[in-house]
């Protein structure tokens, strides 16, 4: 069955006249290229950067800030870490419902990111001498994060990336050079590579700024600066509020959906190609065949969203094991072993303005167009690589004096073996450009084959994907210790990349059948 490819793939077509869209289609010898991005457009994605500053700002220093403030072990610490990534990227799910079928997306953004301010002044508040000598730290980190920030982040995440690609108006549009189109479809690619570019930008601010300011003043402080990052984001997003393009809730198509599966599989017969051609041309029914149509893109998608979850646990080693393994490292006295993160996030922002501009274009000069199961693919094998290297380091750490495995007498906190930390750019940088395919491919994926009325929820079901990573992460994390870590990098390397062949194997004629749209 042929990938459906829904109106909002923008799937429009091109007039003669310079500018304006049709349905008819460009030769066979013209060339489509993405457009330029609108004002509304940038000024979600510079939000959403704005946002990212404060999210991972605070995120990043909650492993060394649960083990050295709060006295958590570095397993617990690990477990506690993905616990709030998994709560995080649940929530998306329920910002997505809001959204349909109450507020619409601009005002659920609005509604959620009214909450999210809140977890962050009680991770200030909670930080102070005086919660941590009264015992209320724990419980002040655990509100704020779980209810307030989880919950706000969770609702914007939810909506912010769909209603960033429905600010670029659909079509196919002649430009002043013959021969030359812009595709919309492109320039929704374009629109992700960039989102995907501001949430790397403003991660790396959060990462440098926040744990400098916890190392030179206080963990208070810091979690104070992540609130001036969250309100800048919200003044930037609501200073575009009249440029927008905005659409009313139409309800939540999820009954909608569940009425017309049950009334396919009741009425189907065993000559259709797909189960849910039961559904074609039902007379009196709440849905249309171009909603039966995107309903089966849409679960081919689930189908291939089903592979991320140990993507993302592999992924997340950057933010608890990773770190733990630079903390036994020789290290400058300027450099936090949580602030290597930014050699993931440069590895990020060199990648995507490169991919945009230069890889990809000539790509498709050549020919030859990555579809998104090849993107995903080629991101899954570049973690195997991450991890592969990640287990090797490991073992030579172990091999370093004076401490080896940290399991001999009278280790000291925080002792390291003579190893630079330098050593872990390669795996940070490689999980960096893993997510330039794996991570913006599947957030576009989501986006062109769902229908309208499916789009928040399929990117919210992207999104939740995470959460099975990170319950993964919390099953290996009482393995996440000395001198076990490096069978679970070996471990989670060779996983990953059985996955990755059986991946490619199942899906890659979904590139295929997209291409012939």
């Amino acid at each position: 069955m042929a990938l459906h490819k829904s109106s909002s793939s923008h799937s429009s077509h091109v007039s003669a006249k310079e500018g304006t869209a049709t349905m008819d289609p460009p030769t066979e010898l013209a060339r489509c290229v993405p457009g330029q991005l609108s004002t509304s457009t940038i000024l979600v994605i510079v939000s959403e950067a704005w946002e990212r500053c404060a999210y991972y700002g605070t995120g990043v220093m909650f492993t060394i800030y649960l083990e050295t403030v709060l006295g958590r072990s570095k397993s617990q610490a690990v477990a506690i870490g993905r616990a709030t990534q998994f709560v995080s990227f649940l929530t998306p799910v329920l910002g997505a419902v809001v959204a349909d079928q109450w507020l619409g997306r601009f005002t659920a953004i609005l509604a959620f990111a009214a909450i999210y301010p809140v977890g962050l002044v009680l991770l200030a508040i909670s930080s102070t001498k005086f919660s941590v000598d009264g015992g209320f730290a724990m419980a002040g980190f655990c509100i704020g994060v779980f209810v307030f920030i989880a919950f706000g982040a969770g609702g914007i995440k939810g909506n912010i990336s769909s209603f960033m690609a429905e600010q670029i108006e659909p079509g196919v549009r002649a430009t002043a050079t013959p021969g030359v189109y812009e595709d919309s479809r492109l320039t929704t690619e374009r629109g992700f590579h960039y989102y995907y570019f501001a949430i790397c930008v403003g991660t790396l601010v959060g990462i440098i700024v926040c744990p400098q300011v916890a190392k030179h003043t206080s963990y208070t402080l810091a979690f104070a600066t992540a609130i001036i990052f969250f309100v800048t984001a919200g003044m930037v997003f609501v200073s575009g509020t009249r440029r927008y393009t905005r659409r009313k809730p139409q309800g939540s198509a999820l009954p909608k959906a569940w009425h017309c599966m049950r009334y396919a599989w009741k009425h189907g017969h065993s000559g259709q190609k797909h189960w849910l051609d039961g559904a074609l041309g039902a007379d009196g029914q709440a849905w249309d065949d171009e909603f039966v149509l995107g309903l089966q893109s849409s679960l081919q998608a689930c189908k291939v969203f089903l592979f991320y979850p140990v993507y993302w646990m592999l992924d997340f080693n950057v933010a608890d094991t990773f770190i733990n393994q630079g903390l036994t490292m020789r290290r400058p006295e300027w450099l936090s072993a949580d602030q290597l993160n930014v050699v993931y996030n440069l590895a990020l922002i060199a990648g995507i303005p490169a991919c945009d501009l230069f890889i990809f274009p000539l790509l498709r000069r050549m020919g030859l167009r990555l579809g998104p199961v090849a993107r995903i693919a080629i991101g899954f094998a570049i973690v195997v690589c991450a991890l592969a290297y990640a287990a090797i380091l490991q073992k030579v750490i172990y091999t370093r004096a004076p401490y080896y495995d940290f399991n001999g007498p009278n280790v000291p906190t925080g002792s390291t073996n003579d190893i630079s930390i330098w050593h872990q750019a390669v795996p940070y940088s490689l999980i960096g450009i893993s997510e330039i395919f794996t991570s913006v491919a599947g957030l576009e994926f989501a986006f062109t084959q769902a229908p309208e009325e499916l789009r928040s929820i399929l990117t919210a079901l992207n999104l939740a994907t995470i959460c099975g990573g990170t319950l993964g992460g919390i099953i290996v994390s009482p393995w996440s210790k000395d001198p076990y870590v490096v069978y679970v990098f070996a471990g989670e390397a060779a996983l990953l990349g059985v996955m990755t062949v059986v991946f490619y194997t199942c899906f890659r004629h979904y590139d295929g059948a997209a291409a012939e749209q």
